[in-house]
């Protein structure tokens, strides 16, 4: 059996319909289960699709629940999402963000912000959803990241060396998005939206005990499309994101010379959904939907379906949408 990696990156409440839509598209077209990953690293909404798929929730129902129509669900996210908070925290941030953003200017300067929205919500709505699972770790290697305040750096919860902690709470932290979510407390110190160092942290899965075969990145804030319509703060953030990816996945292929990788992005008519505002719950099932419609085309292109083939399909399999690929060649 293949030895496979699955990267989840951040990308907001779009991004999460997102990871679902291409997640399940994944198991309907292969059979492969993502919860079987030999190394999952999530970050930010990735992070809380990986506590899903880890732990078997990874399904339509946790995404709609019991809600009858779209607003229904916008609502419900949001109540989930959004809960209110008093900002605080004034001082500390102009001495480990305001500050510290003045003299090296970049996102930075918003990390420990106050904010309007504290990550309970989440919390509870992860701990009802996970059960008992909530307040363990994964038995299978599972790295959820986020970024330390104080001393400015990456933090890969899950890993060797890292603050111990449940893995909710793991994953509150790697959501707490600047100028959005308050900080999240662990252990003493604060940390917040993984993002704030890559979209993606792809390289984590070196830490792997073994060589993988295939990396499967999905990066929601990688796009290499634009829209037509798209505001400009969108173009920079995808070429940042896509930056960063490349030189993350330039680190894995110089160890795993042999490892495979397969990276899927939003494409225009995706982005015509998770976009212009990510954190939007309106936009979830919309972005949910229309990700299952367009990963038909993308799982069955020349350059991704054999690769998948090779790796996740125990036997030569038929696409479940009719279409059949041979290894270098499709046919209708």
């Amino acid at each position: 059996m293949s030895r496979v990696g699955l990267v989840l990156g951040g990308g907001g409440v779009t991004g999460a319909a997102f990871h679902f839509g291409t997640l399940l598209s994944l198991r309907m077209a292969t059979g492969w289960d993502p919860a079987t990953a030999d190394v999952i690293v999530g970050t930010s909404s990735g992070a809380v699709v990986a506590a899903l798929t880890r732990s078997n929730r990874l399904s339509v129902d946790a995404l709609v629940g019991d809600v009858d129509d779209e607003t229904e669900l916008a609502d419900a996210l949001a109540k989930r999402i959004y809960r209110r908070s008093r900002p605080h925290g004034v001082g500390r941030w102009m001495r480990h963000g305001l500050l510290p953003g003045l003299r090296h200017p970049g996102i930075q300067f918003a990390v420990g912000s106050p904010a309007p929205y504290t990550t309970e919500g989440i919390v509870e709505w992860l701990r009802e959803t996970l059960g008992d699972a909530a307040a363990t770790w994964p038995d299978r290697p599972t790295t959820i990241v986020a970024y330390e305040i104080e001393t400015r750096s990456r933090v890969a919860f899950g890993t060797e060396g890292s603050p111990d902690t449940d893995l909710v709470t793991a994953v509150a932290a790697s959501s707490a998005v600047p100028l959005v979510f308050e900080p999240v407390a662990v252990q003493g110190r604060r940390y917040v939206d993984g993002g704030v160092v890559s979209g993606t942290s792809a390289d984590l899965v070196l830490g792997a005990p073994e060589p993988l075969d295939l990396v499967v990145v999905i990066a929601p804030m990688a796009a290499a499309d634009t829209r037509p319509d798209a505001r400009f703060y969108e173009g920079i953030v995808d070429r940042l994101g896509s930056s960063a990816l490349a030189t993350e996945l330039e680190q894995v292929a110089a160890a795993w010379p042999h490892t495979e990788i397969v990276v899927l992005r939003p494409n225009r008519p995706i982005l015509a959904e998770t976009r212009p505002n990510p954190l939007s719950t309106a936009a979830a099932l919309p972005a949910f939907l229309r990700t299952l419609r367009v990963m038909r085309s993308t799982l069955a292109a020349p350059e991704v379906w054999p690769v998948l083939q090779r790796h996740l399909t125990p036997t030569r399999r038929r696409l479940p949408w009719g279409r059949r690929l041979r290894t270098g060649s499709s046919r209708d």
